[in-house]
């Protein structure tokens, strides 16, 4: 997949400037971390990148074709079905022999069948996280995919996302810059930074 070029990008909410032109290169087949505090448009620029939202201004250039797997703040899990027919909703592919084996990498083993609304929260978190990385994909999208995972099990999310996702466009959302540094980002974007400086 070629580079993603964000130009002059902007995005208000009643009134509320979200987006302020921001300008941004995103390397193919690598990952790009975006940090900042809340309120400075995080999950805005993910919206636009997915064409969930329209900005009101700026171009996104590179994206023409392309097959994105997404991990939104919410984990958007049927909760009715087990884990294998989640999983199984963007990858039927599947034999149940590779659904156990994904599960088991995932210390989501024996729950095939039992459904998510039963899960905690950690539980459904990693369901969803691996649901996108199973699924056909260029361009990955993780908004928070860690939030909520204990410190050893995310430590062990953390190494099977970036092994599975290796060679790909990964563009995650975090407010830690530990776990950009744990999936090997190869550049870190400050969107507050970034919006103070176009601002001077």
């Amino acid at each position: 997949m070629k580079e993603i070029r964000i130009q002059a990008l902007c995005k208000a909410y009643g009134g509320k400037q979200v987006l302020k032109g921001l300008n941004l290169t995103i390397p193919g087949g690598k990952t790009t971390a975006i940090l900042a505090p809340s309120g400075f448009g995080k999950t805005t620029l993910l919206r636009c990148l997915m064409g969930l939202e329209k900005p009101d201004s700026g171009t996104i250039e590179g994206l023409d074709g392309v097959r994105i797997s997404a991990v939104f703040q919410e984990d958007r899990l049927c909760g009715g079905f087990g884990a294998a027919a989640n999983l199984r909703l963007c990858a039927p592919e599947l034999t149940d022999a590779q659904v156990k084996k994904a599960l088991e990498a995932f210390s989501l083993g024996g729950t095939e069948d039992k459904p998510v609304s039963a899960f905690s929260g950690g539980m459904k978190r990693r369901v969803a996280l691996l649901r996108a990385l199973l699924a056909d994909y260029e361009l990955l999208i993780l908004d928070e995919p860690f939030h909520g995972l204990d410190e050893e099990l995310r430590e062990k999310i953390m190494e099977e996302t970036c092994r599975r996702s290796r060679g790909k466009t990964v563009i995650m959302v975090t407010h830690d810059p530990y776990e950009a540094e744990r999936m090997q980002a190869v550049q870190t974007v400050h969107l507050d930074r970034l919006e103070a400086d176009a601002a001077l």
